[in-house]
């Protein structure tokens, strides 16, 4: 009787790991001119959870635009994150994973344009809908010809608020707040039950304290790129090379002596 292969599943942080950048936040704020320090400050000191954090950076961002120019809109911000540096080889690391078969999928605290970018130009063969950890229509019409992604994205980012005579929307007060710093797990665990992956199936790519929980919910958690020490102890491997196709082969070995011993 032929084993069939179990699912498996790939989280990817993005921030530092797919795009080369302290963080797609930071890299919206140097282009509009503004710091987020003051509001950062507040986190570290335990006066801000991170909802009201996602709020005052939205607040910042609206306000970085004169109040004698119309209001900075959704593509605007759009605008802001062209350019985004990405990881080395971040491509051709993805479509190995997809072609592997396994389950891909961001869970980043960073901004939800860049993830959306990302998953679009791996399109799936069916139509594009709106569905959980999915992307949204723009971006699929733009990046993939109206087609969904074979991704699973979850992120924070802004809201679109109301519609401006010219068609384009301005931002909500209230931001997107999908991912907790120290609860990445929790999203991982979802995915696991809804496809079916087991712990030990499930590889993560991080590098920072906050995918801690992400590297504890997985077989094979790998620390890319650390930010600091904190999250080494915690991983199975620490890469300090920034390429990213080392890292796909380190993941099809550890699958390759799952299916070994089973």
């Amino acid at each position: 009787m032929i084993q069939k292969t179990p699912a498996r599943l790939v989280c990817l942080d993005m921030d530092r790991v797919l795009v080369d950048h302290l963080s797609t936040w930071q890299f919206v704020y140097d282009n509009l001119g503004i710091s987020n320090d003051e509001s950062f400050e507040l986190y570290n000191q335990g006066l801000l959870d991170e909802w009201d954090w996602i709020k005052l950076d939205i607040a910042l961002i609206k306000e970085s635009r004169s109040s004698e120019l119309p209001p900075i809109s959704d593509s605007d911000l759009r605008g802001c994150m062209e350019g985004m540096p990405m990881m080395k080889n971040w491509k051709p690391f993805i479509q190995n994973l997809l072609n592997k078969g396994y389950h891909v999928a961001i869970v980043s605290g960073g901004l939800q344009q860049t993830a959306r970018d990302v998953a679009a130009q791996f399109p799936s063969d069916k139509p594009w809908v709106r569905r959980w950890g999915g992307i949204d229509r723009f971006t699929a019409q733009r990046f993939a010809d109206g087609h969904d992604t074979r991704f699973h994205v979850f992120t924070n980012g802004w809201l679109l608020g109301k519609q401006m005579p010219n068609g384009e929307y301005e931002l909500d007060d209230f931001g997107r707040y999908q991912v907790q710093m120290d609860g990445k797990g929790s999203v991982v665990q979802m995915l696991q039950r809804r496809l079916g992956v087991t712990k030990e199936n499930t590889a993560s790519v991080g590098d920072s304290a906050g995918d801690i929980t992400m590297f504890q919910e997985s077989g094979y958690p790998i620390c890319f790129n650390p930010w600091d020490d904190r999250p080494k102890k915690h991983a199975a491997i620490v890469i300090e090379e920034k390429d990213l196709l080392p890292v796909g082969e380190l993941i099809d070995t550890y699958f390759s002596s799952v299916s070994s011993s089973s």
